[in-house]
């Protein structure tokens, strides 16, 4: 009963932590110390020379090694402030489980976006996208900068705030911190470049499994919020759902098409399509219809869609919790 109602707590004071604060750069966090535990495991491990065989052991050694490191890490500091006193504890965790979201972190670097093409500065808006997107941005228009924004907003109201909000409701923020670790493995070596194909296969394949119900969670939600949103400022959730049933699977993942297809389909546009990577270009089948230009207003209508699919995500965790808190 004291675990579910820590939970309840921890939940509700990380994601008000996250909306009020985003993510203060300057001070220490867990995903930015994971990033160089993964850097530094992947200057040992990887060696051009390898055949593809050992790649991929070594890759699935750097897997084992990041997410043992890091979930054993956030299970002795949390150990350790449960020990000193429950309120500690607490406050540790919440902490813990506001670092894990990026909900306003995602809305802020996705606006500086949306403020330099509203200013017709390309240059500084192809800029601000390059920070957020794994493709390469030199070619882009401003509709394909803003359509990179859109995207990489959609996808990650998945990967920054449902799944990370799902994991610390089964498990706590230990295992919160261990799915950031699991994605963020995947957003560093997890391409299908020459560099990464077999030494970040174990990690991709993990973090498709990791996202595989979250994505799924998200889409329903975010076609809830959809619904939530008015029609007048373009949205639809009769069409989100459409598009969603349609073209859901057009993508390489299994996942990142579940919440762009939902997306496109509430605002009546269209995503995806060919993009280059690492200076070569890789064909993308549409997701959406094309019923209209993409605009740079389309950034704000995506995050309106973050945030009324996270508030929706966090009401359903702590629903779900309490419910249970009732009935033990």
């Amino acid at each position: 009963m004291t675990v579910i109602a820590n939970r309840i707590i921890c939940l509700f004071i990380g994601i008000a932590l996250d909306a009020l604060l985003g993510d203060p750069y300057r001070l220490p966090h867990p995903v930015r110390g994971i990033g160089r535990l993964i850097g530094a495991l992947e200057r040992r491990l990887l060696r051009e020379s390898d055949s593809a065989a050992a790649k991929r052991r070594r890759g699935v050694l750097l897997v084992l090694l990041v997410t043992a490191a890091s979930g054993g890490a956030a299970l002795a500091v949390l150990a350790a402030a449960y020990r000193v006193h429950h309120s500690v504890g607490v406050a540790v965790e919440s902490v813990l489980c506001y670092q894990m979201l990026a909900m306003k972190c995602l809305r802020t670097e996705s606006m500086k976006v949306y403020r330099a093409l509203r200013a017709g500065d390309t240059g500084q808006a192809r800029n601000a996208v390059s920070m957020i997107v794994g493709r390469d941005t030199g070619r882009l228009d401003g509709a394909g900068i803003a359509r990179a924004a859109v995207e990489t907003v959609a996808e990650n109201t998945s990967d920054g705030v449902v799944a990370p909000l799902f994991y610390m409701f089964l498990g706590g923020a230990p295992l919160g911190v261990l799915y950031k670790a699991v994605n963020t493995m995947d957003s560093m070596i997890g391409y299908k470049s020459e560099k990464y194909a077999d030494f970040g296969r174990c990690a991709a394949k993990l973090d498709d499994a990791a996202n595989f119900f979250p994505s799924r969670i998200a889409a329903v939600l975010m076609i809830a919020a959809s619904k939530l949103c008015k029609p007048k400022d373009r949205y639809s959730a009769k069409n989100a759902l459409r598009i969603f049933r349609r073209d859901r699977f057009r993508h390489a993942s299994p996942n990142s098409a579940q919440t762009e297809a939902v997306c496109a389909g509430a605002l009546g546009i269209r995503l995806a399509g060919d993009a280059w990577y690492f200076g070569k270009k890789v064909e993308k089948p549409y997701i959406g219809d094309d019923v209209r230009p993409i605009e740079a207003e389309d950034i704000v209508r995506a995050n309106r869609l973050l945030y009324g699919t996270s508030f929706l995500m966090w009401a359903l965790c702590e629903g779900v919790l309490a419910a249970v808190l009732c009935l033990v």
